[in-house]
């Protein structure tokens, strides 16, 4: 054979190995980049569990600070019943006794009842603004 054809025998040789050089090297950058995929979809797996953890106590904090504010306002509830009745308790006449208004005046602020003061209405309205005001707040923080 002549040096032309062994020469050129020897440069397709070597082109042939420089092929299977890129293309191993491909190979390895397609491994590569799918073991990255592969990390950045198990790193978004544990984000999402982290944020859905952090949502879920959040959730739990705000159930557990309504059923605070329920049971704030049931012992306010209780409280302004028990200081009605003990209201209520003062403010009626003694048995025996005897009425010391004249007859046909209005009765004095003390013998009327709780709910026929307008004073009250406007007590128990602002404390059940400023309860429901507080609720607002710890459920919004």
């Amino acid at each position: 054979m002549s040096p032309d054809v062994d020469n050129k025998q020897a440069e397709h040789a070597d082109a042939e190995a420089r092929g299977a050089e890129l293309r191993e090297e491909l190979a390895i950058t397609d491994e590569r980049r799918a073991e990255e995929e592969e990390a950045k979809a198990e790193q978004e797996v544990a984000d999402a569990v982290k944020e859905e953890s952090k949502k879920e106590r959040k959730r739990r904090e705000a159930e557990e600070r309504r059923k605070a504010a329920a049971a704030e306002a049931e012992e306010a509830r209780r409280a302004a019943q028990a200081e009605a009745d003990e209201a209520r308790r003062r403010g009626q006449a003694q048995p025996g006794a005897a009425r010391t208004e004249p007859f046909g005046s209005a009765p004095s602020a003390a013998a009327v009842e709780g709910p026929e003061r307008p004073e009250l209405h406007v007590a128990a309205a602002f404390a059940g603004a400023f309860l429901l005001a507080r609720i607002l707040k710890k459920i919004a923080e």
